[in-house]
């Protein structure tokens, strides 16, 4: 029996075709090889290992086809089954070619067509942009390879004037049978068939530029447009831009998954931004305006007199633009007021002066402080 490809995504067997596609790109950020350059070999080959099982157990459940399959029959071939002895046929003669019988009520043989069209595999990208590329948008060319049919032979991986003729040995199915006596009767298994590989065709007069394969790999440039408000981890799909399909079977994806490098002024969550920033002790104790650095440019803004340090101003519409739609997060501002150091003897007299005159009244936070020490 296949794996449990839904234990593998971690996904509920109802899971919906976007969780499917949520948890594989998670899964695949996770364990794509490319993290693992400078890890051992071992933990290269699990990883790699890994990322191959996320893949086909993703393919595997987003083809409704093969999807239907898994869930009736637990393969993604259809039924599958094995010989051996069971108690339950002891003592009964003339059981014949038993299993036999039961491949013929399901057309006669176990896997799939080897001919069938088959969608190709998805390839995923990677691109890093910018705090301020994230903000106003930007345009990206991807280099990548992929596979793509072979134009010479047309996919067939025979050489042009030549065709590939059906394998003698397996007639065609891309199968053998292995009949063997039992005690129980005889018991009919498959296997792929060792000579066309599964493919059913055997070519003896192969392409020279795709060595018989039918595919080559090709250096492509993908133009990006990441627009505007892009959010970390956030991936765009172009459809059918993705490796070739087998036997005229549609060309997978190719999913670009966006990395935003931080930035050390602005913290982004959702759509609105939060930074830190100082003031002047005067304008915090009098009232000023400051220059509000957005990702727009700068913006006025009027702080109130007696500001204090960890404050929140919020100026509306200075945040991350919304993917698609002209409205805008809001900028959040933490002020830290900045005390003024390496004060000359006449700026030290005048602020001793200042402080002197300042009633308690004026100080309200420090005698709450002090009153709340009290028993």
């Amino acid at each position: 029996m296949a794996s449990n490809y839904y234990e593998i995504l971690g996904v509920s067997k109802d899971a919906k075709d976007e969780e499917i596609k949520a948890a594989y790109r998670s899964l695949a950020k996770k364990y794509h090889p490319d993290l693992y350059s400078t890890k051992s070999e071992a933990e290269k080959k699990a990883a790699e290992e890994k990322f191959k099982e996320i893949n086909h157990a993703y393919q595997v459940l987003t083809d409704p086809q093969k999807r239907a399959a898994y869930d009736q029959y637990g393969s993604e071939d259809g039924p599958q089954f094995t010989g051996g002895a069971g108690g339950g046929f002891s003592g009964f003669d003339g059981f014949g070619d038993i299993f036999s019988n039961i491949f013929s009520s399901f057309g006669g043989r176990r896997t799939a067509n080897p001919n069938a069209p088959r969608r190709g595999d998805d390839i995923l990208l990677r691109v890093a942009i910018s705090f301020f590329e994230s903000v106003r948008g930007v345009h990206k060319d991807l280099n990548y390879k992929r596979r793509e049919t072979c134009s010479t032979c047309g996919g067939s991986g025979a050489k042009k004037g030549s065709v590939a003729k059906n394998c003698s040995r397996c007639g065609g199915t891309g199968t053998v049978r292995v009949k063997q006596n039992s005690l129980f009767g005889q018991i009919v298994t498959e296997s792929v068939c060792p000579d066309c590989k599964g493919k059913g065709k055997i070519i003896t007069d192969v392409c020279k530029d795709c060595s018989g394969t039918g595919f080559i790999l090709k250096q492509r440039v993908l133009s990006c447009d990441i627009i505007a408000g892009m959010s970390d981890g956030r991936t765009m799909i172009y459809r059918g831009q993705g490796n070739a399909g087998e036997n005229g079977g549609p060309s997978g994806d190719i999913q670009v998954e966006v990395t935003v490098r931080s930035h050390p002024l602005y913290n982004r969550r959702e759509n609105d931004l939060y930074i830190e920033m100082p003031i002047p002790f005067a304008i915090a104790t009098l009232g000023g305006e400051v220059d509000v650095p957005t990702p727009y440019g700068p913006y006025k803004y009027k702080i109130p007199e007696g500001t204090q340090t960890g404050q929140v101003f919020k100026i509306k519409g200075k945040g991350m633009k919304y993917i698609r739609k002209e409205v805008y997060g809001d900028l959040y501002v933490t002020v830290k007021v900045v005390t003024p150091t390496k004060l000359t003897k006449a700026q030290k007299e005048s602020l001793s002066t200042f402080a002197q005159s300042i009633s308690s009244g004026q100080q309200e936070s420090i005698r709450k402080f002090y009153d709340s020490a009290k028993e």
